[in-house]
C-alpha cells in the first residue's frame, strides 16, 4: 500500500517561512552574544591596562649616574 500525498506551493512556502524565522532568531541570539563578548573583552583590556600601568609606576627603577 502506497499513499501519495501532494505537496502544494503553500506547504513549501510555510516551511520556508519557518526556516527563515528560525534563522532570524539564531542570528539575533548570536548578535547579542557577540556584543556581550565584545563588551567583556573591552572591560578586561581596560582593567589590565590600568593594573599594568599602576604596577609599572610602583616598580620603576631610577638610576642616577654622576660623572666625577
Amino acid at each position: 500500500m502506497t499513499t501519495t500525498t501532494r505537496i502544494s506551493r503553500a506547504d513549501i512556502e510555510a516551511k520556508a517561512n519557518q526556516i527563515v524565522s528560525a534563522i532570524d532568531q539564531t542570528r539575533e541570539s548570536a548578535k547579542n552574544t557577540a556584543v556581550l563578548a565584545g563588551v567583556v573583552i573591552a572591560v578586561l583590556l581596560v582593567i589590565s591596562f590600568i593594573m599594568g600601568r599602576r604596577r609599572g609606576r610602583e616598580k620603576k627603577t631610577l638610576v642616577e649616574v654622576y660623572r666625577v
